[in-house]
Formats: structure tokens, sequence, C-alpha cells
């Protein structure tokens, strides 16, 4: 009975710091990235270097300057604990201009194809 609620402790603790496990971008060293889940070294590198030339002003400013960061990757390092300046890809503002140009890219030229 001991053995068993001790493994359950256990598990509770070990979940709740990993839940609580936030990274910031701008604060973390190479270690702390590379234990996100989906940061490597090689990533965790272009994070530093890119970071010695100013913080990341927002998740939109780390996804432009960070080579292979992109919204699905930023996303699912949101999810694991990364954070810009203690938010997460979430609750980042909306870019509504990368949104709009988006919308108005192939959809628009393949319409004015058909058009033609």
């Amino acid at each position: 009975m001991f053995k068993k609620w001790m493994v359950a402790a256990a598990t509770v603790l070990a979940t709740m710091g990993s839940a609580f496990a936030q990274v910031d971008v701008n604060k973390a060293d190479q270690a702390a990235l590379d234990g996100i889940k989906g940061i490597g070294p090689a990533m965790s590198t272009r994070i530093l270097d890119e970071r010695k030339k100013g913080d990341f002003k927002d998740w939109s400013d780390l996804e432009q300057r960070v080579k292979g960061m992109k919204d699905k990757k930023a996303a699912k390092l949101s999810a694991a604990g990364l954070t810009v300046n203690g938010k997460s890809f979430a609750n980042a503002p909306a870019d509504a201009g990368k949104a709009e140009a988006k919308g108005m890219g192939r959809k628009s030229s393949m319409k004015e194809r058909a058009k033609g």
C-alpha cells in the first residue's frame, strides 16, 4: 500500500513539474532550450545566435529571425513550455497583416487564372 502511494505521489509531482516548466526564450541558456521537446542543439544555437543581436519582441519576431521557426513549430514548442516574454504562442497577438497576406496569396491567383 505504501509503495502504491509513493508511486502515485511521485507521478503527481513529476506531472506538476513538467506542467509548470516554462522557459522564456529571452532568458534561457542552451541547456534550458535543449530541455524543451522539439529543440535540439542546432535550433538552440540558432536561437541564441539571433538573441545576441537583441531580445525577441514577440513570437512573430522569433519566427522571422530564427530559421526553421514557423507557426506549426512555434505552436509545438509553446505547448512544450517555450514562451516569448512570458507569453505562449496561443496568447500571442495575431498578426493581421500576415494573415491577410496569406489569404490573398495562392487562392487569389488561382481565381484569377480560372477567370482568364
